[in-house]
C-alpha cells in the first residue's frame, strides 16, 4: 500500500511559513509519497536515486545515523524530523573511495520530494526556501561538530556533543537537561571521533565529576554548558600543576 500524507502536515515549521487563510491551498499541492523503515539498515540509495531532480529526502518522523566510512575510520550524522538528504551528496569522489550507509535508530517515516513535487511548489517559493534553509542548518551542524572534534581531550568532546545534541532533542529538566537518545557507545565514538572502550571511560570521568548522570542512551546534563566548561578546564589546570615539578 503507498502511503501520502500532506507534508504541512506532517511538518508544522513548513507551515508556519503561511498565513492560515492560505496554509489550506499549499497543504492540497504538497502531498507526498512516505516510506516507512523499520529499526536496523536501511537502504535508501534507492529512494535517493527516486527524487533526483527535487529537493529531496525529508525525515518526518524517527532517527536515523548516516555512515560515512574512509578506510577504516568512519563518521556519523544524526539525521531527524525536518533534515533533508539531497541526491546529489552521493556522487562519487574520484580521488578517494568512501563508503556510506544509514541505520534506523528509532521507526522512521521519509517524505519523498521529487521532480514532480519540486514542479507543484514553484508557486509557493516559500517552501523552496525553506526547504533550502534545512540544507544548510545541515551544513551548520557538520561544522559544530567538526569543531567539537578539534578538542583534545576526549571529555570535552563528548560533553559539548552532549550539549550539541540537547539543543534539539533534550529535554529541560531540574537542575539540568534530560538527553535520551538510542546511541550506542560504539556510535557516540563515531560521533567524537573516538574508540568505544574510550567513550565508557569518558562517560564514567564524567558521572564521577557529576556532569554527565546516567547510561544507555538517557543521560542528565548536570547544570549548564558554561559550568561544565569551567568544571573540565578546571580539572585540567589541577592535573597540569599537579604534574609540574
Amino acid at each position: 500500500m503507498t502511503l501520502r500524507t500532506y507534508l504541512l502536515d506532517a511538518d508544522d515549521d513548513l507551515a508556519q511559513q503561511f498565513e492560515p487563510r492560505t496554509r489550506f491551498a499549499v497543504r492540497q499541492g504538497t502531498t507526498v509519497r512516505v516510506v516507512e523503515a523499520g529499526l536496523g539498515e536501511c537502504h535508501l540509495q534507492p529512494l535517493l536515486h527516486e527524487v533526483r531532480g527535487g529537493p529531496g529526502l525529508i525525515v518526518l518522523a524517527g532517527l536515523t545515523a548516516k555512515e560515512t566510512r574512509v578506510g577504516d575510520r568512519a563518521a556519523v550524522e544524526l539525521l531527524g524530523a525536518g533534515d533533508l538528504l539531497q541526491p546529489w551528496a552521493l556522487l562519487d569522489d574520484t580521488l578517494l573511495e568512501r563508503g556510506e550507509s544509514w541505520r534506523v535508530l528509532s521507526p522512521t517515516r521519509f517524505g519523498l520530494l521529487d521532480a514532480e513535487f519540486g514542479e507543484r511548489i514553484k508557486p509557493w517559493p516559500q517552501l523552496g526556501q525553506a526547504l533550502l534553509r534545512r540544507a544548510f542548518r545541515r551544513i551548520a551542524d557538520l561544522d559544530t561538530i567538526r569543531a567539537i572534534n578539534g578538542h583534545p581531550r576526549l571529555e570535552v568532546r563528548l560533553d559539548l556533543l552532549m550539549w550539541h545534541l540537547a539543543a534539539r532533542w533534550g529535554r529541560v529538566e531540574l537542575g539540568g537537561i534530560r538527553l535520551t537518545l538510542p546511541l550506542t557507545h560504539k556510535l557516540l565514538g563515531e560521533l567524537v571521533a573516538a574508540e568505544r572502550p574510550s567513550i565508557t571511560h569518558a562517560l564514567a570521568r564524567l558521572a564521577d565529576a557529576g556532569l554527565v548522570i546516567g547510561e544507555h542512551g538517557d543521560w542528565h546534563l548536570v547544570g549548564s554548558p558554561d559550568e561544565h566548561l569551567e568544571s573540565l578546564i578546571e580539572h585540567t589546570v589541577r592535573l597540569t600543576h599537579r604534574r609540574s615539578p
